[in-house]
C-alpha cells in the first residue's frame, strides 16, 4: 500500500483520488439504468443528456483550469469537489429530462474543472522530475477505486431496487465531500499573481494543441476496452461474451501492478516521446492480435488471442500514459498549469465522444481491415509526439535563454 500511497502531499492527493474514484466507479456502473428506471427517462434521452453533458465539460475544463491558476488550485479543487457532491445530491430529486440534463451538465463541468485543478495541484506540490511517477501512483489508485466502486454499483444493479440506486448516488456524493475534507490537509497553494500571467491562451500554443489532439487519438484505447471489445467479442469472435469483462479486469489489474514501474523510466521529454513511440508500436501489435481473434479457430483460440492482445494493450496504455503525462506537464508554462491541464484533459473526452461511432465503423463493419486501420492510427499518433515535442522545445528555448 505504501507504493500506491506515498508519504507527503502525494499521499493526501492519492487518498482524495481514491475517495472520488470509488464513488465514480459506482456512478459509471449504474447511472444509465438509474435515469431510466428511477428518473423515468428513455434510453435515447439518457444518451442525449450524457452526450451534451460531456460536450459541455469539454468547453468548461480550460476556463475552470484557468480559475485554478487565478484562485489557487487547492481552494479550487476543494470547492469543485463540493460542487460535484451537490450535483450528485440533486440527482436524487430530479425526475424530468430538462432537470436531468442540467444536473448532468453541472456534474460533468465540475468534474472537468476538478480534474484540471488536481493536475495543477500535482504540478505545484511535486518537483518536476517526480511528476510523472506521482501521476502513475494516482492512476493506480484511481483504478483501485473504480474497481471497488464498480463492484458496489454491480450490487445495486443486482438488487434493482429504488433504495439501492439512491444509495449509490448518495455514496458518490459523500465520497466527493470526503475528498474535499482530505484536500484541506494539503499545504496552501497561493494563486498566481495576475501580473505574471501571460494573456496568451493555450489555443495560441499550437504545439500544445497538437499534442492534445495526438493524446486524444491514443486515448481511444479507453472506449476500445469499454465499448469496442465487448461488441467485437460478442459479434465477431467465437469467445464467450463475458470474456470482454475479464479483459477489462485484466487491464485494470495490470495498471495497478505495473503503471508505477513503467513510469519510472520517463523522466524527461526525450524519454517521454520514446515512451509514446513504444506505445504506438504496442497498440499496433495489440490491434493485430485482436484482429486474429476473429478468425475461425474455436473458442479457446479466440480467448487466447484476446488475452494476449489485452496484455499487449495494457502495456501500450501504460507507456502512453507515462509519456503523455510528462509531455502535458513539461510543455505547460508554470504560471498556467491549471489552464493547460484543463485543455490537455480534453484528450480523453474527445476520445469518448469519437469512440462509439469510430470504433463501431472500424471494428464491426470493417472487421480485420478496421483493426489494422485503428492500429495504424495508434502508431502514427504515438510516433508523431516526437517531432511535435521537438518543435515545442525549439519554441521554448529562446524564451528560456
Amino acid at each position: 500500500m505504501s507504493r500506491v500511497l506515498p508519504q507527503g502531499p502525494l499521499r493526501v492527493l492519492a487518498i482524495a483520488q481514491l475517495a472520488n474514484s470509488v464513488g465514480d466507479g459506482a456512478f459509471y456502473a449504474c447511472s444509465a439504468l438509474f435515469f431510466i428506471h428511477v428518473a423515468g427517462l428513455s434510453a435515447t434521452q439518457v444518451g442525449l443528456a450524457l452526450t451534451i453533458g460531456w460536450a459541455t465539460a469539454m468547453a468548461a475544463g480550460t476556463p475552470l483550469g484557468a480559475l485554478a491558476d487565478r484562485w489557487g488550485p487547492r481552494r479550487t479543487a476543494i470547492w469543485l469537489s463540493v460542487a460535484v457532491a451537490l450535483t450528485l445530491g440533486a440527482v436524487l430529486f430530479v425526475r424530468s429530462f430538462l432537470l436531468v440534463l442540467l444536473v448532468i451538465c453541472g456534474y460533468a463541468c465540475c468534474q472537468a474543472g476538478l480534474g484540471a485543478a488536481r493536475q495543477a495541484l500535482l504540478a505545484v506540490l511535486v518537483p518536476p522530475a517526480e511528476r510523472t511517477a506521482a501521476r502513475a501512483h494516482l492512476q493506480s489508485t484511481l483504478n483501485v477505486g473504480l474497481a471497488l466502486g464498480a463492484g458496489l454499483g454491480a450490487l445495486a444493479l443486482w438488487s434493482g431496487t429504488y433504495t439501492a440506486y439512491l444509495a449509490v448516488f448518495g455514496l458518490d456524493a459523500v465520497s466527493f465531500l470526503l475528498a474535499a475534507l482530505v484536500l484541506r490537509k494539503l499545504p496552501p497553494t497561493p494563486p498566481i499573481p495576475r501580473t505574471t500571467v501571460s494573456k496568451a491562451g493555450v489555443l495560441r500554443d499550437r504545439p500544445y494543441v497538437a499534442v492534445t489532439l495526438l493524446n486524444a487519438i491514443m486515448c481511444l484505447n479507453m472506449p476500445l476496452l469499454s465499448l469496442g471489445l465487448p461488441m467485437w467479442v460478442a459479434q465477431r469472435t467465437d469467445a464467450p461474451a463475458p470474456v470482454a469483462a475479464m479483459l477489462l479486469m485484466l487491464n485494470m489489474l495490470g495498471v495497478v501492478l505495473f503503471q508505477v514501474r513503467v513510469a519510472r523510466r520517463v523522466t524527461s521529454l526525450g524519454s517521454a516521446t520514446r515512451a509514446t513511440g513504444r506505445a504506438g508500436w504496442l497498440m499496433l501489435a495489440a490491434c493485430g492480435a485482436y484482429a486474429l481473434s476473429g478468425m475461425d479457430g474455436g473458442a479457446w483460440v479466440a480467448v487466447g488471442l484476446l488475452v494476449l492482445a489485452a496484455l499487449i494493450q495494457v502495456f501500450g496504455e501504460m507507456e502512453h500514459g507515462a509519456g503523455s503525462w510528462e509531455i502535458g506537464f513539461a510543455l505547460a508554462p508554470p504560471e498556467r498549469q491549471g489552464q493547460y491541464q484543463g485543455f490537455f484533459g480534453m484528450g480523453p473526452q474527445i476520445a469518448r465522444m469519437m469512440g462509439p461511432l469510430l470504433l463501431t465503423t472500424l471494428l464491426i463493419e470493417w472487421g480485420t481491415v478496421g483493426w489494422l486501420v485503428l492500429g495504424g492510427l495508434f502508431l502514427v499518433a504515438g510516433l508523431a509526439f516526437g517531432p511535435v515535442v521537438r518543435r515545442a522545445e525549439a519554441r521554448l528555448s529562446p524564451a528560456a535563454s
